[in-house]
């Protein structure tokens, strides 16, 4: 049974409404966010009306500050947003026409946000983001005017500097019905006119500078008002409108045949499917051009292009609807080898026949553990998961090995630890090594923290088998940077 004195709402309860009031004031003096909480709090008990007004204030005081939002002042202020958005759910409850114009307001607050931010972890972004998300609802019990819904829609596009209205229209389409549609579209047209105008000559000039910038400019917002007649077309099911928003060139872009195909062969129209993605296949890459490899610092991983691996998946859709599967079998196969993208191969495995596709696999592990790029095939490795494959290779190619490659060498390193040690030792080294050779000061803790944990690892360990042990190691590493004290100020 809890103590009286642990913090929990039924102790809280027990002090009684008086004393917790005197409390939340106390707690209260001097900060401000929890002031402006529990007037929220006290406004939504008082009524929607005056909930409505204290969000509205504060959603204008917001809009008015200048002062720039650094990571000290993030969480505060993003708390406070999204208290606004939990408010404006309130009042949609029983004010839904209230609830739209407020949104509509707070969403329009994005573009003076973020040119006073600075927020790498998308705190910020995410709020938006839920707002736009609860738009749809609100706006569908609010049933405002079509035509009017479809103006102020027009207007968050063309002030859509953020992507914070991105998928608007998809969720106002309910809303929007034929009219509002047709509205809309009618506005995107008349400024999409004017926009191309002005592009085409800027882009052609070659002035430079200023104009270069404006011409920039002007094409990236004729493009919006493209794919926002694309998103009509869509809301109508109307595939030839939206193949129509593309140009015969831009039609040839692996990403966007792609998103062409994808419609006819939803349509049932399975031919002009294929030609469509067929189109768009991307061009060869010339052999004097290394293959993108992304290290992706949140998973350490390979990132392909999202164009080619959305008109991969599409292509290969319309192979299985076109009956072509003996094709498509060679065709993932083919994006595997090319990429080693594992979900290529696991898709391949999974229509062989039992056994068939053992053997397979043996086959396609042995081409990886080959493959030019020792850092592409030892993330495919440690993900796939083949960790005794990965130590192997290791034990053959660590030399290869880019010390500067941490996002993908920490985390295999902490997945080769536990039944493959000699080989999460090499992966360590390399970024040690790196570390010193290039005098990377900032680096040094984290060096000395893998100089320990090669230690440890070291420690277990009987067979180095033809790799250096670790006291070998150290010895190389004092005669060779023996000099550089803040690393081995920070071994010690």
């Amino acid at each position: 049974m809890a103590a009286k004195t642990t913090l929990n709402a039924k102790n809280l309860e027990a002090l009684g409404a008086a004393r917790l009031a005197e409390l939340l004031l106390e707690l209260s003096t001097g900060n401000a966010a929890a002031k402006r909480k529990l007037r929220l709090e006290l406004a939504g008990e008082a009524s929607p009306q005056q909930l409505a007004r204290e969000v509205r204030k504060r959603l204008v005081s917001i809009g008015k500050a200048r002062s720039f939002i650094d990571w000290q002042k993030r969480k505060a202020f993003v708390d406070d947003l999204e208290a606004q958005r939990q408010a404006i759910g309130k009042i949609a409850e029983v004010d839904p026409k209230e609830a739209l114009e407020l949104a509509w307001r707070f969403l329009d607050l994005a573009n003076s946000v973020y040119a006073r931010s600075d927020d790498g972890s998308g705190a910020i972004p995410r709020v938006f983001a839920a707002m736009l998300a609860d738009l749809g609802g609100i706006a569908a019990a609010a049933r405002p005017a079509p035509e009017t819904l479809a103006e102020t829609v027009f207007r968050a596009i063309r002030n859509n500097d953020y992507g914070q209205f991105d998928g608007v229209i998809e969720l106002t389409a309910p809303g929007l019905g034929e009219p509002g549609l047709a509205r809309l579209e009618s506005l995107l047209e008349n400024a999409l006119q004017p926009a191309d105008a002005e592009a085409k000559p800027r882009a052609a000039g070659g002035l430079g500078g200023m104009r270069d910038h404006e011409a920039f400019e002007q094409q990236y917002r004729a493009r919006a008002l493209r794919r926002a007649l694309q998103a009509i077309a869509d809301a109508r099911g109307d595939v030839d409108g939206f193949i129509a928003r593309v140009d015969a060139e831009t039609q040839r872009v692996p990403g966007v045949a792609a998103d062409i195909a994808s419609r006819l062969l939803a349509a049932g129209r399975i031919e002009e499917a294929w030609a469509a993605i067929e189109a768009g296949t991307p061009k060869p890459r010339r052999r004097d051009v290394p293959d993108e490899f992304t290290l992706v610092e949140t998973v350490g991983g390979v990132r392909l292009g999202s164009g080619e691996r959305k008109w991969q998946e599409v292509r290969l859709a319309v192979m299985e609807a076109k009956g072509l599967h003996e094709a498509a079998q060679a065709f993932r196969w083919s994006c595997f080898e090319a990429k080693l993208d594992a979900g290529h191969l696991r898709d391949y495995l999974k229509r062989l026949p039992d056994f068939d596709d053992l053997e397979a696999e043996a086959k396609a592990l042995a081409q990886v553990v080959e493959h030019r790029d020792v850092h592409r095939a030892l993330f495919f490795l440690v993900e796939w998961p083949a960790l005794d494959k990965a130590a192997a290779m290791l034990s053959r190619r660590h030399q290869e090995l880019d010390g500067d490659a941490y996002p993908l060498l920490t985390p295999a390193a902490d997945k080769l630890a536990g039944k493959q040690p000699l080989a999460a030792m090499l992966c360590l080294r390399a970024m040690i090594e790196f570390t010193l050779d290039k005098a990377k000061s900032t680096r040094y803790g984290h060096a000395a923290r893998h100089l320990a944990t090669c230690a440890s690892l070291s420690s277990a360990m009987t067979d180095f088998a033809a790799i250096e042990p670790h006291a070998r190691f150290v010895a190389r590493l004092r005669a060779k940077h023996g000099r550089k004290y803040g690393f081995w100020h920070q071994v010690t």
